[in-house]
């Protein structure tokens, strides 16, 4: 099957827990001396706006997800311990053709 974005089966387990939903998004990230670099974030909690966003279900997980970012080969992890468990997006660098 071909999915949207690969989810670590840790990371699904941590989404179901804080409600079976995840945002994957950009991110803009600031130098200290200008210049911009927008990173790809995955976040468990819907969108503020869903309408900018493709909304997949897989694995039983609701999926939204910038369409820039569908079909890039990404990952979904999960890192930390305990009540600082958070989500981390991997993978080669988003193709914008």
């Amino acid at each position: 099957m071909n999915h949207v974005i690969d989810i670590d089966s840790n990371a699904v387990d941590f989404i179901k827990q804080q409600g079976g939903v995840v945002t994957v998004r950009f991110s803009p990230r600031y130098g200290c001396c200008g210049g911009l670099a927008n990173l790809a974030v995955a976040e468990a909690h819907h969108p503020e706006d869903t309408q900018h966003y493709q909304h997949h279900i897989q694995d039983s997980v609701s999926i939204y997800i910038d369409p820039d970012l569908a079909n890039q080969g990404l990952r979904i992890g999960v890192e930390g311990w305990w009540k600082l468990r958070h989500l981390y997006v991997d993978g080669a660098a988003v193709s914008t053709d």
